[in-house]
């Protein structure tokens, strides 16, 4: 009994979180609510009780989620390509591109970055996720720069620099694009990174 209670908190929490992150997209924290997630999933709010207790819980879990998403292998495989050149220009390519910066809804991801500033978890688990990145990223700048793709002093603070203009792209196309694609700015700060990269200015 309790190996199918187990297997059906797997197949239902994934399912509640999914429609509360869609909820979100919608309503934005402050709009949101358990009957608005049950509306939206067509389920009794008490199984959002049974599984979370609370919304704090659910909050909290979706957070974690949300860290999974950022972490997606199949945004960041780049094995196959034995090339070093090619595969650091595959990196920059994705690191850079509309589809990671939406791996995460933008309006999702900042209510989060603003929740934050109130909430030491919150803060706990958005940490945790940019050091994660922070962590990948250093770890292919050191690959690149043995390999004499790239030149570094300091791979980690390259790293933090990375992620840093990855997270002011959405700024940037929120009040500053002035009409144009989220892509043109986002070029401009990936060939910028690429030359500082090469010619060791991180």
């Amino acid at each position: 009994m309790k190996a199918r209670k187990n297997q059906n908190a797997a197949l239902r929490k994934p399912e509640i979180l999914e429609g509360y992150y869609n909820v979100l997209i919608q309503e934005g924290l402050e709009g949101s609510s358990i009957s608005k997630i049950a509306k939206e999933l067509n389920i009794h709010t008490s199984l959002i009780f049974h599984y979370f207790q609370n919304k704090e819980n659910l909050t909290f879990e979706l957070v974690d989620l949300m860290i999974e998403k950022f972490k997606s292998a199949h945004l960041l495989q780049f094995d196959q390509i034995e090339d070093d050149e090619e595969r650091f220009t595959a990196l920059m390519n994705m690191i850079f591109s509309l589809q990671w910066s939406r791996t995460v809804d933008p309006g999702v991801h900042y209510g989060f970055y603003y929740q934050s500033f109130r909430d030491e978890r919150t803060l706990g688990r958005l940490r945790k996720m940019f050091g994660w990145l922070k962590d990948y990223l250093q770890e292919q700048i050191e690959v690149f720069d043995q390999a004499g793709v790239i030149k570094v002093s300091d791979a980690g603070m390259a790293a933090e620099y990375i992620v840093t203009l990855m997270e002011g792209l959405e700024f940037h196309a929120q009040f500053l694009r002035k009409g144009k694609p989220f892509e043109t700015f986002a070029e401009t700060a990936k060939r910028s990174t690429i030359s500082l990269l090469k010619n060791g200015f991180l």
